[in-house]
């Protein structure tokens, strides 16, 4: 997997070279901050193959950029467009936080969502309490925490977090209305 820095790309944006700049967050996560000249592509809904087919219609052969909060789903989604056969995508170490960090220009929106990886922290530690605390009324509940805890260890192995797609999918991880037809397209 090929990665590339923000310090690298700061510099390829500058170029007149033409960069394609996926963002795999949520539509909500991408509306509250994102990367100038990204696009929003939510990694639960990347259809990597039809991005090819555009691609392949105009000719073009310029990487692909892929960048999330941090770099995980930006990984994940290299993996997905290596899986169809195109191996030229640069993962954004660091992802959308590291060009924020470094005092790189963002665009931000009026909304303020957190990001899916503190979603998903929130969600299982609440969990994880609650089978904990329910425990001590019935010692079965203990089960509840444990049953999170395998949950936590396979996604950690394998890299799927079937939790985070539903999360991913939840009301306020949606764009809203009036972005849906300005961020998301192919």
């Amino acid at each position: 997997m090929k990665l590339i820095s923000v310090n690298e790309l700061k510099t390829l944006q500058a170029s007149a070279k033409p960069l394609h700049l996926i963002d795999v967050r949520t539509p909500a996560e991408f509306e509250a901050i994102h990367v100038p000249g990204a696009r929003s592509m939510p990694l639960d809904t990347l259809d990597c193959a039809g991005v090819l087919a555009v691609r392949d219609k105009s000719g073009d052969s310029a990487p692909i950029h892929i960048l999330c909060h941090s770099g995980t789903r930006a990984k994940t989604a290299a993996q997905k467009f290596a899986s169809v056969g195109f191996d030229d995508c640069l993962v954004v170490e660091g992802g959308t936080q590291a060009w924020a960090d470094a005092g790189f220009p963002v665009e931000r929106g009026e909304r303020n969502v957190l990001p899916l990886d503190r979603q998903m922290q929130l969600l299982m530690g609440s969990i994880v309490v609650a089978g904990v605390l329910l425990s001590l009324v019935n010692p079965h509940w203990v089960w509840l925490s444990g049953f999170i805890g395998c949950g936590m260890m396979f996604a950690g192995l394998s890299g799927i977090c079937p939790m985070r797609s539903v999360v991913a999918m939840m009301p306020w991880n949606q764009a809203s209305a009036d972005s849906k037809k300005s961020c998301c397209g192919v």
